[in-house]
């Protein structure tokens, strides 16, 4: 099985994971000193080379017909990808088919269940929007 290819956002994350363990052996390194020995781990010649490759590639799941996982609303879901439009780089629209309909309303007085929903999520892969407890209203499972 081929590992999945990371994002941009993985990568600059093992560059600062990477700084802060050499920070605590005592050697500091630069941001860009991480971010070359993290290409050379992923098997590019250098930074540049791995930023080319990668480009602003959507995460993997993020294409019509792909799986994801996560959170609307809180309740867990698993769904297909009906679309996808990125919107600007690392951010993109998705319009999910829920294997499950989840009741998006908190009242045991009724429930309204969805069983198809859209969303924008971004590099983290969760929505600015919140709900009054202050959790995304959709978060995808990386």
């Amino acid at each position: 099985m081929t590992p999945a290819r990371p994002t941009l956002e993985t990568v600059k994350a093992e560059a600062r994971l990477l700084r802060a363990e050499m920070k605590a052996q005592g050697i500091d390194i630069g941001h860009g000193q991480a971010l070359e020995e993290i290409a050379r781990r992923h098997g590019a010649r250098d930074w540049n080379a791995l930023r080319a490759v990668l480009g602003d590639s959507p995460p993997d799941g993020f294409v019509p017909g792909g799986r994801v996982r996560g959170r609307y609303l809180s309740h867990p879901f698993e769904a297909t990808v009906v679309s996808v439009e990125m919107l600007r780089p690392g951010w993109y629209r998705l319009e999910l088919s829920l294997d499950v309909p989840v009741d998006v309303v908190a009242s045991s007085r009724f429930s309204s269940l969805r069983k198809r929903i859209r969303g924008t999520v971004g590099p983290r892969g969760h929505s600015r929007e919140c709900t009054s407890d202050g959790r995304p209203h959709l978060e995808i499972d990386r």
